[in-house]
C-alpha cells in the first residue's frame, strides 16, 4: 500500500463525519478532520437543527404555548419576547454540543486541521489554513466527502441576512419582526413559519405545490394546516413567486413579494427557504474524478462510495433524506466499508422528525402510498385527549394513526402530530422493524398515565372498524 499521511481524511465535522472519523479511529485507523470553520459540528450544531430546536423549545417555554390548552389563549410566561430572550438558551445549548463534539474527537485522537479543503487528485488535497498559517498538501488512502450543504441563495434574489434571510442568518437577526413572509414551505419553512406564529408574528407561507409536506400522510398534513391558520399563518401554495425586493415605503423598510398570479406581499422581512445546496464550490471535485449535481450534491452507492472507489459521501451533501440522524449512520457506514469492515446497511424504516408546532413524526408507508401499491389497509386513531397524559400536558389536538394490514394486521405505517411525536414514534418503528403486528399492542401493557397509551386505544380503534 502507498505511504499516506492518513489512512483516512474526512472533509467536515458534521454528524456525518464526525461519526466516519470516530468509527475509523475505533478501527485504530490515522484520521484526520478538515474543517474550514472555526467551530466544529457543522450545519447541524452551529447554524441548523440544534439551534433552531433550542430556538423552538425557548418559544414553547416563553410564550406559553404548551399551558394554553389549560389556562386558555391569553396564557404567557413572559410578555413582549424578545430575539434576546431566545439567544440566551440558544446558544448555551450549541457552546455546549460544540464542547462535546470536539471532545468526542480529541479523544478518539482524531487530527483536528482547520483549513480549506481542495483535491488535487483522489488520494491528495490541498490546504489552505483559515488562520493565516499558511497551507499544505496531504495525502489520504481514503476521504469521505461530508462537507454538508449550505442555504440556497439565488442571485435574483437580494439577501441581506436581516431584512432577507435565509435559515442559516435567523441567529444573526437584530429584532423579531411583527410581520414575516417565508418563501418556501419545506420542512424547514413550516418550522419556521409556525415557530414566529406562536410568537404572535403575523406569518404569510408561500410555496408553488398545492399542498404541504407532500411526504407525509396528507391527514396529519392537513392537521397541521389547521394548527397554522389557528395562529393566523395566511397560506399562499400554489404560487410563483416571481421577484423580491426590499424597499421603503414610507413606514420604514419593507419587502415586497411579487407572485406570478399579480398578487404582492408586503411584510417587514422575509426568510427564503427553497432548499440546500451542497457545500462543494471550492472542492474542485473533477480532479477527484467527481462531478455533483446542479444542487452541489454527489451520487453514492448503498455503501456511500463514489465513483472513485476510494472517496465517499455522506450526510445532507449527498441529498435525501438530509437528516442529522441518518447522516450519522451514512458517515459510521461508509467508513466500515472503506476498510471492509462488515456491516448492515442503513435501513429503509427511519422516522422523520418535523419540528414544527405541534410536532410531527412518522415511519413507515401513508394511507397515499399504500392506496398507490393496491395494498389493503385499515387505521386506528388515538386523540390526545383521550388519554389521560394528554389532558394533563394540556395537548387537546394532538392524534396518533396507525395503519395496519387488512388481512395480516402488519403494521404499516405510524404518523403522529402533537407533544413529543419525535420520541413516541420510536415505539412503532421498533415493531415495524421486526415484522410486527398491530395486535402487538393490543396485548401490551403501557405505563399509566402516559401518551404511549396511545398505540393502545389506536390499535382497539383499528380492531374494532374490522368487525363492523
Amino acid at each position: 500500500m502507498a505511504d499516506y499521511d492518513y489512512d483516512m481524511l474526512v472533509i467536515g465535522s458534521g454528524p456525518a463525519g464526525q461519526r466516519a472519523a470516530i468509527q475509523a479511529a475505533k478501527l485504530d485507523k490515522r484520521v484526520a478532520i478538515v474543517e474550514r470553520n472555526e467551530t466544529v459540528g457543522g450545519a447541524a450544531v452551529n447554524v441548523g437543527t440544534i439551534p433552531s430546536k433550542t430556538l423552538r423549545e425557548a418559544v414553547l417555554y416563553l410564550s406559553g404555548y404548551r399551558e394554553r390548552g389549560l389556562y386558555g389563549d391569553a396564557y404567557v410566561v413572559k410578555r413582549d419576547v424578545r430575539l434576546a430572550d431566545l439567544l440566551v438558551r440558544t446558544d448555551y445549548v450549541t457552546r455546549h454540543e460544540v464542547d462535546v463534539t470536539l471532545n468526542q474527537i480529541l479523544r478518539n485522537r482524531i487530527e483536528l486541521l482547520t483549513a480549506e479543503a481542495s483535491f488535487i487528485d483522489p488520494h491528495s488535497l490541498h490546504l489552505i489554513y483559515t488562520d493565516g498559517r499558511g497551507h499544505r498538501d496531504v495525502t489520504a488512502d481514503k476521504i469521505i466527502i461530508a462537507a454538508g450543504t449550505s442555504a440556497t441563495k439565488p442571485d435574483n434574489v437580494p439577501i441581506d441576512g436581516i431584512q432577507i434571510f435565509t435559515s442559516d442568518d435567523i441567529l444573526g437577526l437584530d429584532r423579531l419582526p411583527r410581520t414575516l413572509t417565508v418563501v418556501g414551505a419545506g420542512v424547514i419553512g413550516c418550522e419556521f413559519a409556525s415557530i414566529f406564529a406562536t410568537l404572535g408574528v403575523r406569518v404569510t407561507l408561500i410555496d408553488k405545490y398545492p399542498r404541504l409536506l407532500t411526504f407525509v400522510d396528507s391527514e396529519i398534513v392537513e392537521s397541521l394546516v389547521y394548527h397554522m391558520r389557528q395562529n393566523r399563518v395566511i397560506l399562499r401554495l400554489g404560487e410563483e413567486v416571481e421577484r423580491i425586493e426590499a424597499v421603503d415605503d414610507g413606514k420604514g423598510d419593507r419587502v415586497r413579494i411579487h407572485l406570478a398570479s399579480g398578487k404582492r406581499i408586503v411584510s417587514e422581512k422575509a426568510l427564503y427557504s427553497i432548499g440546500r445546496t451542497g457545500s462543494t464550490n471550492g472542492l474542485n471535485l473533477s480532479a477527484a474524478g467527481l462531478e455533483p449535481d446542479d444542487r452541489g450534491r454527489i451520487s453514492v452507492n448503498d455503501f456511500f462510495q463514489t465513483d472513485t472507489p476510494n472517496i465517499y459521501g455522506a450526510g445532507d451533501v449527498v441529498g435525501f433524506p438530509s437528516l442529522a440522524s441518518t447522516s450519522m449512520e451514512q458517515g459510521r457506514i461508509a467508513a466500515c466499508h472503506a476498510f471492509s469492515v462488515e456491516t448492515n446497511l442503513m435501513p429503509e424504516l427511519f422516522p422523520y422528525g418535523i419540528y414544527t408546532i405541534p410536532e410531527i413524526s412518522t415511519v413507515g408507508l401513508n394511507e397515499e402510498e399504500l392506496t398507490k401499491q393496491g395494498v389493503p389497509y385499515e387505521v386506528g386513531k388515538a386523540q390526545y385527549r383521550e388519554i389521560a397524559r394528554g389532558q394533563i400536558i394540556g395537548d387537546r389536538t394532538g392524534l396518533l394513526k396507525l395503519i395496519f394490514h387488512l388481512e395480516t394486521h402488519a403494521l404499516l405505517g405510524v404518523h403522529i402530530i402533537g407533544e413529543g411525536a419525535s420520541e413516541l414514534v420510536h415505539i412503532g418503528q421498533a415493531v415495524l422493524a421486526y415484522g410486527g403486528k398491530v395486535d402487538y399492542f393490543l396485548d401490551t401493557i403501557f405505563n399509566y398515565p402516559t401518551l404511549a397509551e396511545c398505540y393502545k386505544t389506536a390499535a382497539f380503534d383499528g380492531i374494532n372498524r374490522l368487525s363492523v
